[in-house]
């Protein structure tokens, strides 16, 4: 489960300014598991079924990557380029 992307992504999880870089798939599941302001979403549902096809092979670590960072931008959390 430990698909590493290329690109980091630095999001506000803990807080305003309080950054943490999320690199994996694995690291990126348990964010939307645990540290998500939302439970519900249309971005978040979409992250959760391409993360499962990623950790089949189906898609890319990538295309999760990308995912996340919509479901990020839906819930508003703020993301450090």
């Amino acid at each position: 489960m430990n698909k590493e992307w290329t690109k980091g992504v630095s999001l506000a999880l803990d807080g305003p300014g309080q950054f943490r870089t999320i690199k994996t798939l694995q690291e990126a599941s348990w964010a939307l598991i645990d540290d998500w302001p939302l439970e519900e979403g249309e971005e978040l549902d979409k992250a959760l079924l391409i993360f499962e096809a990623a950790l089949k092979g189906k898609k890319s670590p990538e295309a999760a990557r990308m995912a996340f960072i919509a479901a990020a931008h839906e819930a508003g959390i703020e993301i450090r380029e």
